[in-house]
């Protein structure tokens, strides 16, 4: 479903109703013929007529480009397109079948029609007493509107003349492909829905339970006029039955007995079903529905996605927050990584650093679209997962715990391995090290990735609600924008005089970035420790040291000096003592959670509140002031946001002087409530600071990095009354 700027005629001394009742009136005298804006024809399905038996026509209308016309109910403004029939003697014509249509916005307007092209199809019945031979006339008198920045009445009258034969008639193949594409988009029976329609003083509920398929957009078209408010957004709830549209009632709406209308949903892959549905209404109050989370909920528009206006902006976003990342807490602990690998190509090959340049930007590319891939299948598969959903996962915190422990030993020269484990973390082993150039990106990316840079979270939230394309190129950007620094450097020949000589101080370089990675790998056993209890940290720091005795194992084997039968000893102790260290590791990723961060113990400090939707709204309903920390411990954005300006003196005793209820929702492990709540604010990944108050009823977004001032200044924006 798109959402076009085309609409109604906005000349503002008219207005869209002035110039509709306009269009109306000339009707009747308006030329004869199709207008050079909408070009019309009649088309026959079967290759002739059969006494007695029904035969299907199209009206095929093709629009201009930015050029509409209307559905059967046009919404706010507009007619629907409408054929009078004149037909043989016998003959009966019947209505049009109305494919889905799209919502059209011109502010504060919205209509429902459809845009490029469609074919509206009818069924014919001829009297079965038709004499054979000869030929018949059908067609009659189509009458239009047709919009853009000014709307124009058209008609024309359409004539098709066919033969009558016996037996039955075979398509026409020239316009199969048309009858084909409109019954494609005609909505389907609703029946097996599960349907129940409520009213409740401002809002109609339609809840729904599709056969199959999880919906990731919806929307209602309603068959009657004056309804629904059409400019209102609509909004797809997730309940514990199925799920549920809501939208605004018109506020001079006179419901009928039965509410009729088509309603339209897409999935995550862009895939669209519509299905008709109808049913009584029934009035309830606000209360009695039964709770919902947003699937793809509606933002207020000053802070909806980040401000983002489309596609254009949101890979400017993606680039930005990419290039943003890199001076981001989440990936300072891997710029060694970079570091050393520039100094030693940039001081070896000057001319040639430009290729590992690209073996690093192909690296970060390949590693995005893998972590973007896997999340977009399994958000379609109905998981309620975000960026950064690998380190939710207390297995593959061991993992990375594991690969930067051996990275540290490889840089300190306990072992020396060549291209093979050199490659995995930018080792400095290898003859042309390209391969060690990808991986170094391919790690830095899945490190750096979990935490949100600024631009970054409002790009995430656009990728994820798009089709998988566009997703996969607001992916592609963030990845670019995170590799160019290093490209850039790579072919700037120029800048390698700022390099040193190689030389002896590179081992001792190289050693010190052995403790950068060791730095890493204590960081991540202490987010393996949130996720899991003490004896489990105790478990894996047992298998570090089982990794660490089969890299000694392999490093005094393989070396110069070691003989055939050492090594032929070494290698299998070595691949047993590893193997004996990942199973010991792996192990421990089973232990229960000792209990995550909840509120904080600290007597001068916020205290905290664990998040939940109905503590939120239970907050907003009563008028209290809230804040929600959305945080996770492997996030070290998070971590940095919280040392440097939530827990100052300063901002702890705002927080007491205005009353203000904290919230944290801790996404340490994975969490759909918390997952959900991301993607009503239009975000996937954290961290997000969210602030409710007087004059933020909407909410209001503070940045992903925060300073005490940052904070004071909105809690004081948003008129926060202190008790």
């Amino acid at each position: 479903m798109s959402a076009n700027r085309r609409g109604i005629s906005r000349l503002p001394a008219l207005g869209a109703a002035a110039v509709l009742v306009a269009c109306a009136a000339s009707s009747q005298a308006g030329p004869t013929g199709a207008s050079q804006n909408v070009n019309v024809e009649l088309l026959a399905e079967s290759a002739w007529v059969q006494p007695g038996t029904p035969f299907w026509v199209g009206v095929h209308l093709k629009m201009a480009p930015k050029w509409h016309t209307y559905w059967s109910n046009p919404g706010d403004a507009g007619l629907p397109t409408r054929m009078r029939w004149a037909l043989p003697e016998g003959f009966q014509g019947g209505p049009f079948l109305w494919p889905y249509p799209e919502t059209i916005s011109a502010p504060p307007l919205m209509s429902y029609g459809y845009s490029h092209e469609v074919t509206l199809l009818a069924r014919i019945d001829p009297p079965a007493e038709l004499a054979t031979g000869g030929t018949v006339r059908v067609g009659g008198r189509l009458d239009w509107l047709e919009c853009e920045d000014v709307c124009l009445p058209g008609k024309a009258q359409l004539d098709l003349e066919l033969p009558v034969r016996a037996g039955t008639a075979p398509r026409n193949a020239a316009v199969a492909k048309l009858f084909d594409a409109s019954r494609a988009r005609l909505p389907g029976d609703g029946a097996a829905w599960a349907t129940e329609m409520h009213t409740t003083p401002d809002r109609l509920a339609v809840s729904f339970q599709p056969p199959s398929g999880r919906p990731h957009k919806a929307y209602f078209f309603p068959e009657q006029k004056k309804v629904l408010a059409y400019a209102a957004p609509q909004q797809l709830l997730k309940t514990a039955t199925g799920y549920r549209v809501e939208a605004s009632l018109d506020e001079q709406a006179k419901l009928p007995e039965r509410v009729a209308g088509v309603l339209v949903l897409e999935d995550h892959f862009g895939q669209t079903t519509a299905v008709r549905l109808e049913g009584a209404a029934q009035a309830i109050q606000s209360a009695a529905l039964a709770p919902g989370t947003p699937v793809v909920a509606e933002v207020a528009p000053a802070t909806a996605a980040g401000g983002l206006l489309g596609t254009g902006l949101a890979l400017l976003a993606a680039f930005a927050g990419g290039l943003i990342l890199n001076l981001m807490p989440c990936v300072l602990p891997v710029l060694s990584l970079k570091v050393f690998s520039f100094v030693r190509h940039a001081g070896a090959d000057p001319k040639g650093a430009w290729r590992h340049g690209l073996a690093f930007a192909a690296g970060v590319l390949v590693c995005f679209w893998a972590l973007a891939g896997a999340l977009l299948l399994l958000r379609a598969g109905g998981e309620q997962i975000g960026w950064g959903f690998q380190l939710q996962s207390p297995s593959f915190v061991v993992f990375l715990t594991c690969l930067f422990f051996v990275i540290g030993l490889n840089l300190f020269g306990v072992f020396e391995v060549g291209l093979a484990l050199g490659s995995a973390g930018g080792g400095l082993q290898g003859r042309d090290g390209l391969a060690s150039s990808f991986s170094g990106g391919a790690l830095a990316t899945i490190v750096a990735t979990p935490c949100t840079a600024p631009f970054m979270g409002s790009a995430l939230g656009f990728a994820l609600a798009q089709p998988p394309y566009i997703a996969m190129l607001v992916f592609t950007f963030l990845g670019l924008g995170m590799a160019a620094p290093y490209v850039l450097l790579s072919f700037a020949p120029g800048l390698t005089r700022f390099v040193p000589k190689p030389g002896p101080w590179m081992e001792t370089f190289k050693q010190v970035m052995g403790f950068f990675m060791m730095g890493t790998a204590v960081v991540l056993a202490w987010i393996f420790g949130r996720q899991t209890n003490l004896d489990a940290v105790t478990g894996l720091l047992a298998a570090l040291v089982i990794i660490g005795l089969a890299a000694w194992t392999y490093g005094k084997g393989t070396a110069p000096e070691a003989g055939v039968r050492a090594r032929r000893v070494a290698l299998p102790l070595a691949a047993l003592f590893l193997a004996s260290g990942l199973f010991v590791g792996f192990q421990q990723a089973k232990a229960q959670p000792a209990g995550l961060a909840g509120a904080s113990q600290e007597s001068d400090g916020i205290a905290w509140e664990p998040f939940s939707p109905q503590r939120v709204a239970e907050l907003r309903a009563a008028g209290t002031p809230v804040f929600i920390d959305f945080t996770a411990a492997w996030c070290l954005s998070c971590q940095v946001n919280e040392r440097v300006a939530l827990e100052t003196p300063a901002v702890r005793q705002r927080f007491r002087e205005l009353g203000i209820v904290a919230l944290k929702a801790d996404w340490t492990l994975r969490d759909e409530t918390i997952t959900r709540a991301l993607a009503s604010y239009g975000r996937r990944g954290v961290p997000l600071y969210v602030l409710y108050g007087p004059g933020a009823p909407n909410a209001r977004l503070l940045p992903e990095v925060l300073t005490p001032g940052i904070v004071l200044t909105a809690l004081d924006e948003v008129h926060v009354a202190a008790r």
